[in-house]
């Protein structure tokens, strides 16, 4: 028998800072019980669609908490509350307990991850495409240009099958009638029940604006997230084995947001939504991971929100190499070099820097001693260098907003 389930209640006089912006380790999030906490930012980048007051059964500190960083938000009592203290690893027995909270949870961080990603992308990619299948026959345009045949196929097919009445739908028949001698591996569609899946190196799992009902997960090799814009292959994550992707589209019945393509030859587990919501009951350690892997994709985005603000070109990608390094929890103290898994060229689409900009200042960079390219990778020999240098740039932007806040005054 399953061990009871012992939560902590806690008690906050009105105005008390419950937790703090910044602070490390966190290990435990909060549920209101009675009262209300207002949230705050220090820096208010894109306005947040949840609102920064909060009452009685709403929820905050989880993204800190399941991702494993450091606090994006500030908590205070506005009132005198009393919250429901949940550790991490309690997490799971919470919600076998209570369906309910995880989906609740679960939805929130699905809308939160989409509203903060189409930020991001303004911001970064400039021209964002629309969320609908319309974006498809541009994806095709993209691999036929490229000469990737098969993905060009794949999506052309998927274009003529979910926009059959748009305008580009006889040029699509006539390409794909043009390039189908050259498709060497045709991708065949799954049968909706069919759960694990095969995928060879550089085949489509799905395209950017198509439709879709299940979310994956990785059980062998892995798989890029991507994004296409102006004529460009935008590199988003590379995913491996127990990851999961495609979970806003199932949760929220939106076209993808961005593309799924493998990386390397790669096994998949298709999950759609009658199984998801039988896996929230029986399986709470996969909904933990799920709740995990998007507490760290929001805390993510935050930061790559933040690096927008950051005035210096260079600096900015000095921070981007920090955010990389804290993704992945990289012990700075215990390893002297370090190997990204992608190169300048990925790091100026990161920073969304167009591709001129991105190589002037790409060239600064390089002239640091400390890094290298090697096999096409960002290789840093000094690993401390790139804290070093950040901390410098930001130090720098504090100084100028200080002087300009002086001028300001007088």
């Amino acid at each position: 028998m399953a061990a009871t389930l012992q939560l902590a209640f806690i008690n906050f006089s009105a105005n008390a800072y419950i937790i703090v912006e910044g602070k490390r380790n966190a290990d435990r999030f909060f549920i209101i019980r009675s009262g209300k906490v207002r949230l705050s930012k220090e820096v208010t980048i894109v306005a947040d669609e949840t609102g920064d007051t909060l009452g009685p059964g709403d929820f905050f500190g989880v993204v800190s908490t399941m991702a494993g960083h450091s606090h994006i938000e500030t908590a205070q009592a506005l009132t005198d509350v009393t919250l429901i203290s949940v550790m991490k690893d309690q997490f799971s027995q919470l919600i076998q307990n209570n369906a309910p909270v995880a989906m609740k949870i679960i939805l929130q961080f699905s809308k939160r991850m989409r509203y903060l990603d189409e930020a991001l992308t303004r911001i970064t990619l400039k021209n964002i495409a629309a969320e609908d299948p319309s974006h498809i026959y541009h994806v095709a345009e993209y691999y036929a240009k490229q000469n990737k045949f098969s993905q060009a196929y794949y999506a052309y097919q998927k274009y003529v099958k979910f926009c059959p009445q748009d305008g580009n739908v006889k040029t699509a028949v006539d390409r794909m009638q043009k390039i189908a001698p050259y498709v060497k591996e045709p991708q065949k569609d799954f049968p909706p029940g069919e759960m694990t899946r095969n995928f060879s190196k550089d085949q489509i799992v799905f395209c950017e604006g198509e439709p879709g009902n299940e979310l994956f997960i990785i059980q062998k090799g892995s798989v890029k997230i991507i994004k296409i814009t102006e004529n460009n292959e935008i590199l988003l994550a590379v995913l491996k084995a127990g990851d999961i992707f495609g979970e806003m589209a199932l949760l929220e019945s939106k076209p993808r947001a961005a593309g799924a393509v493998a990386y390397e030859d790669c096994q998949l587990m298709a999950v759609n939504r009658a199984n998801f919501q039988h896996m929230i009951s029986t399986q709470p350690q996969l909904i933990a991971r799920l709740t995990t892997l998007l507490s760290e994709r929001i805390w993510l985005i935050y930061r790559q929100l933040a690096n927008t603000q950051l005035n210096d070109p260079l600096g900015r990608m000095y921070d981007m190499l920090q955010i990389q390094l804290d993704k992945k929890k990289i012990d700075v103290a215990a390893i002297t070099n370090y190997s990204f898994d992608f190169g300048l060229k990925e790091l100026i689409n990161m920073v969304g820097f167009s591709q001129g900009e991105g190589m002037i200042v790409g060239r600064k960079l390089m002239e640091n001693k400390s890094f290298q390219i090697l096999s096409d990778k960002l290789f840093v020999k000094d690993i401390k260098e790139i804290a070093k240098q950040n901390s410098y740039f930001r130090k720098m932007q504090q100084l100028e907003k200080t002087r300009l806040g002086n001028k300001t005054i007088k």
